[in-house]
């Protein structure tokens, strides 16, 4: 056979044609950490095309979830998960196994972890015994102090593999049959990512953007100190749950109909929020002006953030409050009530604060004293979320409760000055 080189018109350079012995099989081993709705729809698009475990330490539920896939029905001849994309394909793919042996950390060369931040820790300890250096570890999203818990969980391996905190999921997604069949409702057209250490960024990042496809675009954030620092839950859910059920606001009594959550914001908890947001900007610039060059410019105001991330859904974004109040993602939208007495009670177990505050709020709280930046409206909501949840984190203005352990306040780990917190954030 000729050359295709010969029939090319003149003056059109010859392409470099490699070798076949150049090319190889790439392999690549993942595991998801998770069995909800991003766990199984991870699990299902990467399961198309590599080696993917998937692995729960709640209960039984990987045995569940391994038998709701295979127990195919008379009707339904589907064999393995079925994903639905946003673009209207489906996906049908088979993961390796579904386990809850934390020993398959050994084999992957990327973890995703698709639980609930207060799962995190549970999870890198067990992970710990097994996992392999050069290993790419991804918290989706990571919350506020991830990078801190895997440190202080990995020890001396901490430095050998590649965290990296993404500040929410790449998609709004739910399972329509719970272990057999997933749908992506919609992809995020960009979302924010931060490796520690930064040296490893420019691999982890591109290894992360190749399981997800083309959407979401990965987006490096210079550090995890800003994605902790920017997550949103620690300053919406805390303060809005304060601003309306405090004592100040509520008398105790049940409530004839649930109230709106974020379209029913008012002058009150507009302040609450400003002043949450505030104080986090405060510790923004207090890191800036120890460590010359440090760049948190992704920790941005709540008002700013809602400006980025809904754009063109907000009827009157001139102030906080609007910005909340017109949202058209929030419509209807209600705070979490249980019925009772023939009417409606807060839920104030309910993880917005439950969550929030403790892998969010405590983290910042945490790193504002060790910086010495004054607190005031922190230290309001979080005595408020902790009296409500039956928790002890703030005692005489110091984080020092009894349940500081089951926080990402950096105090849960042992950091008690501010060197010690830039040395395991790895902080120049």
């Amino acid at each position: 056979q000729e050359p295709f080189s010969k029939h090319q018109p003149s003056g059109i350079p010859r392409p470099h044609v490699r070798a076949m012995g150049d090319e190889k099989k790439n392999g690549l081993t993942v595991l998801v950490c998770g069995g909800g709705n991003a766990a199984q729809v991870a699990t299902s698009m990467f399961a198309a095309r590599y080696d993917t475990y998937a692995i729960s330490l709640y209960a039984d539920e990987a045995a569940k979830w391994k038998t709701h896939m295979q127990g195919s029905r008379w009707h339904d001849k589907v064999d393995g998960m079925e994903l639905t994309l946003d673009t209207g394909r489906t996906v049908v793919s088979t993961p390796t196994d579904i386990t809850n042996d934390p020993s398959l950390a050994g084999k992957a060369d990327v973890i995703i972890l698709a639980v609930p931040s207060f799962a995190h820790g549970q999870y890198f300890e067990a992970f710990y015994p097994y996992i392999k250096p050069g290993t790419i570890v991804a918290c989706m999203p990571a919350r506020s102090g991830g990078d801190i818990l895997f440190a202080s969980k990995m020890k001396e391996k901490a430095d050998s593999l590649a965290f990296v905190g993404f500040e929410t999921l790449p998609w709004a997604c739910r399972f329509t049959e719970w272990g057999k069949r997933a749908t992506i409702l919609g992809t995020k057209g960009q979302i924010l990512a931060a490796v520690t250490p930064e040296s490893q960024s420019t691999r982890a990042l591109a290894v992360l953007q190749g399981l997800l496809g083309v959407f979401p675009e990965v987006v490096k954030s210079p550090n995890n100190l800003g994605i902790s620092l920017r997550n949103p839950g620690q300053v919406i859910h805390p303060g809005v749950m304060y601003g309306r059920w405090c004592a100040e606001k509520w008398d105790g009594k049940p409530l004839a109909e649930k109230p709106l959550f974020y379209q029913g914001v008012d002058d009150f908890t507009e302040g609450v929020l400003l002043g949450l947001s505030g104080e986090v900007q405060d510790v923004c610039r207090k890191v800036e002006s120890m460590v010359p060059g440090f760049d948190l410019k992704d920790a941005c105001t709540l008002h700013q953030w809602y400006l980025d991330s809904y754009k063109g859904q907000m009827a009157d974004d001139s102030t906080l409050k609007l910005s909340m109040n017109t949202n058209s993602a929030y419509i209807g939208l209600t705070h979490p009530m249980n019925a009772a007495d023939g009417g409606f009670m807060p839920d104030l177990k309910y993880r917005y604060l439950a969550e929030d505050v403790p892998t969010g709020l405590c983290f910042t709280r945490g790193l504002a004293e060790l910086l010495e930046v004054p607190t005031p409206t922190m230290d309001k909501v979080i005595s408020f979320a902790q009296e409500c949840l039956g928790k002890s984190f703030l005692v005489d203005g110091k984080m020092a409760g009894a349940d500081i352990p089951a926080t990402r306040a950096p105090q849960s780990v042992g950091i008690h000055t501010k060197e010690e917190f830039f040395k395991m954030a790895k902080i120049a």
